[in-house]
């Protein structure tokens, strides 16, 4: 599920991060008998991230919680990049299962399933948004999103496409919503005034936040989600009437 980048993986972290997240059994140095394990490094790098972000987590503060020194660490994890890549395989947990619903209902199932996860824990975005080698968690996402669309006339890559769009627009909101500064019924009670005595200037925009507060406005996660879904049904029907006619 990674998108565009914003902080690459440093080089040469790449292969430590593939064999930290898919050994279940990750080897540590010679040495004195191990006193951490890794899980408890990772639960507290999470909750550091969970308490003051993820720009707090460093290895010396993890060790610090830990009652451990930096180096010991080193033992189990190479480094920051190593960490984090657990931290989010970790955030992220094994899906919830959809069941055997129809494809458009399992894809909405998923991508709010995805959005409550990131809500939780709004430092994953970052972390999703950078190129990154998926752990198993994360890849059982992938796979069940994919599922849901096993049936569909949609070539692999697409698909991969589909999901990619879904997480943007999911990942998106959460980041929206967590850099606020405050909350959107606040920034439009704050904004009436002005653009009261303003609409001449900007009469679309008053009038968009005049009706925003009405009960039938649109969430902006759902009606996102739904206009996705409504494009690839209409990639699926006209894919369906071609079939039909050759």
């Amino acid at each position: 599920m990674a998108m565009p980048a914003e902080e690459a993986t440093p080089p040469g972290a790449e292969s430590s991060i593939v064999r930290l997240l898919w050994d279940d059994a990750p080897r540590v140095k010679r040495g004195p008998k191990p006193k951490l394990t890794i899980e408890q490094i990772v639960v507290m790098g999470i909750a550091l991230a969970d308490e003051d972000g993820l720009d707090a987590v460093t290895m010396q503060r993890v060790a610090d919680r830990l009652g451990a020194t930096k180096m010991a660490l080193y033992r189990y994890v190479p480094g920051k990049a190593e960490l984090v890549a657990l931290m989010l395989d970790h955030a992220l947990g094994s899906p919830d299962p959809i069941g055997d619903i129809p494809w458009r209902a399992a894809l909405n199932r998923w991508a709010l399933g995805i959005h409550e996860r990131s809500r939780l824990r709004p430092w994953s975005v970052e972390l999703v948004q950078r190129p990154h080698p998926p752990g198993p968690r994360e890849l059982a996402w992938l796979e069940l999103g994919l599922s849901a669309m096993s049936g569909l006339p949609l070539a692999g890559g697409e698909k991969l496409d589909v999901l990619a769009l879904l997480v943007g627009h999911v990942v998106g909101i959460v980041r929206q919503a967590t850099q606020s500064a405050a909350p959107e019924s606040e920034l439009a009670a704050a904004l009436a005034p002005i653009l009261a005595a303003r609409m001449d200037a900007f009469p679309h925009t008053a009038a968009a936040f005049a009706e925003s507060g009405a009960e039938s406005r649109d969430d902006a996660l759902s009606f996102g989600i739904e206009r996705i879904l409504d494009g690839i049904a209409f990639v699926i029907a006209e894919r369906s009437r071609s079939a039909g006619a050759s």
